[in-house]
């Protein structure tokens, strides 16, 4: 299918003025704070620009100045006396020139000059001629400076221990004010780049009620129906949604209300997502996108804030379409499981039923939701009136799969010998994502291989990657080599043998993802029912290997442990469930069908008597012994062909289908009719046999 991201910019979801897409006003109080922050430091500029710093005088130069009565004024805080001088101190003389208050050199009148040694504290100069100085008191002065101070008239002030304490805390707040606004002012640009297209998550640092849900304009939405391939049925289902979006006037006069909700059900990769903005995109509205893992958050009330805001910002922008993935995330059935219920959950699932109850009618807002686990979901919100339709999409057909190869092939240079219908007849089973995943594989296959094109060979080997998994180094001995070659041969044997199995397609030792060796096989056709005879076969292919192994070394192997797995689970069904057991008859006894986070296989007693599940046990067990059976004659007449594919095998570590039908040929092995007609290509499926 199409490339489901969109171009454009995306716009995070907010409370916007109807029809408007611009961001929203900045709150009052970060105005408020920001101003504030803005005038204290004005303030301070301000005052260290006016006020002239006191000159700092030494303790000698402090008591020189208090003996030639200079001094006006003191105030001790602390260690450290403050103080200012007397104005004729400063004040210019007859002539018009300052004063002499050269503190170290004892100078009272006339032009500032120095007249102290070069060692000498600096005389004051016209243009620095401050009123005010600091001195700091040595901790062995006399105890004669009070009396120094009083003989020559100088004012006397001290400042409390206390008194201080409030400006001290104030200058240390500054710069966690200082910090506080700055990260205010950060959030607030980060908002409006967000704001702005950025997408993601918004409302700043408290936007924890905010859904946080995607917004595209209508502008931004580029995808179109037709950029959805295949999946005819469910574009059908969703036309006449389109068509009220677009023109709901039209349905308004007919008396008509547009359904509040469809649900799209599908396995994963089958294009519910893409088919959703495609719906937006071909009516032209806009577009909310959200998980539904976002609303559930560890705090209870969150979800049930977000899903309001959600809903809320709809219904600002209607007409409009509300989009929210995997829904079955916050949707699933209350109060059920082995916990109990999740309060914040439920609050969020009845918040959304009770949002999509409130619909007005002239709010033309859809709600589309997408899950591939339907049978999880609340009752109450499947009902008609919140999710009317339900429309379900499958994997996709040859034609629909070829459809989907020429989209995604588009922007990539293909071979002149790349025959996309031949790739779509080989990838029977594949999702739209996987078909997008294999074009994307041939690709990078092609750059590290430094190719221009992408050619057939590189589709069959990005096909291969994908369905068994890549190729592994892995050390192996010759006898454990030689096993697996025979296990793998007995699979194969019988797949070619028996007349109902699908034909094969590849035999390879060669170490692929989980598995160390595989045998592939191919539907002759897509299957959406199974006969008992297919079904049959189907195990004895399972069991080939196996038998294979007892036959050629006298005892078996772990190696087998996953065809018995699938051995066991079919049989079980063939009995249990679709009564294809005479002994059981045409009865259905599921086990182990319900999820267990739900509770219902735990809680609820089995539907059938210990006797019956017995009898199903047996028939299970017979089931499986007479495919056995019926297998190990089988191999025993061909051990001469099972020997030689073996050894073929161990030679060229892979077989093609061609290889194996000349080798098994030249053994004097005769196929099945229903092998003989197949004489068109094979086309692979994505089950395998691995050891």
């Amino acid at each position: 299918m199409a490339d489901s991201k969109l171009p454009g910019a995306k716009q995070p979801l907010n409370r916007l003025t109807p029809g408007g897409n611009g961001p929203p006003p900045a709150p009052e109080w970060r105005s408020y704070a920001l101003a504030a922050v803005a005038i204290l430091l004005l303030a301070m500029l301000l005052n260290n620009l006016v006020s002239a710093p006191p000159h700092e005088l030494s303790y000698t130069a402090f008591k020189e100045a208090v003996r030639d009565d200079r001094v006006a004024a003191v105030t001790f805080d602390g260690d450290r006396i403050r103080g200012r001088f007397k104005p004729e101190a400063v004040a210019p003389n007859d002539a018009g020139e300052p004063r002499g208050v050269d503190i170290g050199s004892r100078t009272t009148g006339g032009p500032m000059q120095r007249t102290d040694p070069p060692d000498a504290e600096p005389a004051l100069t016209p243009a620095a001629s401050p009123s005010r100085f600091v001195t700091v008191m040595p901790q062995v002065a006399g105890p004669g400076l009070l009396d120094l101070l009083e003989e020559h008239g100088v004012d006397i002030d001290a400042t409390s221990a206390d008194s201080g304490s409030l400006a001290r805390m104030l200058i240390a707040l500054v710069p966690w004010l200082l910090i506080l606004g700055v990260f205010l002012y950060v959030s607030w640009r980060m908002q409006q780049r967000l704001m702005g297209g950025g997408g993601g998550q918004q409302g700043g640092i408290f936007g924890f009620a905010k859904s946080g849900a995607k917004r595209f304009r209508t502008e931004d939405v580029k995808v179109r129906l037709d950029d959805v391939a295949g999946l005819k049925n469910a574009k059908a289902d969703l036309a006449e949604i389109i068509g009220h979006l677009a023109d709901p006037q039209r349905f308004r006069a007919l008396g008509a209300k547009i359904p509040n909700g469809v649900l799209l059900v599908g396995p994963p990769g089958t294009g519910k997502t893409l088919l959703a903005r495609a719906v937006a995109g071909e009516a032209g509205v806009a577009f909310f996108s959200i998980s539904g893992s976002e609303f559930v958050e560890m705090f209870v009330g969150v979800g049930a804030a977000r899903v309001r805001d959600l809903f809320d910002s709809a219904k600002q922008a209607a007409p409009c379409v509300i989009f929210i993935d995997e829904i079955d995330a916050v949707g699933r059935s209350r109060g059920a499981g082995l916990g109990g219920g999740h309060d914040e959950r439920e609050q969020t699932l009845n918040q959304i039923l009770a949002e999509m109850d409130g619909f007005e009618p002239h709010e033309d807002v859809v709600v589309l939701a997408a899950t591939n686990r339907p049978d999880v979901l609340d009752s109450a919100l499947l009902r008609p009136g919140r999710f009317d339709r339900k429309v379900y999409l499958e994997l996709p057909d040859k034609a629909a799969r070829r459809a989907i190869l020429g989209i995604h092939a588009r922007k990539i240079p293909l071979a002149d010998d790349v025959d996309l219908d031949q790739v779509a007849e080989r990838t029977i089973g594949f999702s739209g994502a996987d078909l997008a995943n294999l074009v994307n594989e041939a690709a990078l296959l092609a750059g590290r291989r430094e190719q221009e094109q992408v050619d057939m060979a590189l589709f069959a080997v990005a096909r291969d990657k994908i369905v068994l998994g890549a190729e592994r180094e892995q050390a192996i001995g010759d006898a454990e080599r030689r096993l697996i070659a025979v296990h793998e041969s007995g699979h194969a044997l019988m797949a070619w043998l028996l007349p109902n199995a699908d034909p094969l397609d590849k035999v390879t030792i060669i170490p692929r993802g989980q598995a160390l060796g595989i045998t592939e096989q191919v539907p002759r056709e897509e299957r959406h029912t199974y006969k008992q005879s297919y079904l049959r076969d189907r195990l004895g292919v399972m069991l080939g290997g196996r038998i294979a192994e007892k036959l050629v070394f006298g005892e078996v192997t772990t190696g087998a442990e996953n065809d018995l797995e699938q051995a066991t689970d079919l049989a079980r069904k063939m009995v249990s469930r679709w009564g294809m057991s005479e002994a059981i008859g045409p009865l259905a006894f599921p086990r182990g069908h319900e999820h267990v986070f739900l509770g219902r296989d735990i809680s609820a007693a089995p539907n059938f008597s210990e006797d019956t599940a017995r009898r199903i046990d047996q028939e299970i067990k017979a089931l499986v012994e007479d495919v056995e059976q019926e297998v190990r004659g089988l191999m025993r007449k061909h051990e001469d062909a099972l020997t030689h594919l073996a050894a073929r095998l161990l030679e060229v570590e892979t077989l093609s289908r061609t290889e194996i039908d000349a080798l098994l040929r030249e053994t004097g092995a005769k196929p099945p009719g229903a092998h003989q007609a197949a004489a068109k290509p094979s086309r692979p499926s994505r089950r395998a046999m691995p050891v």
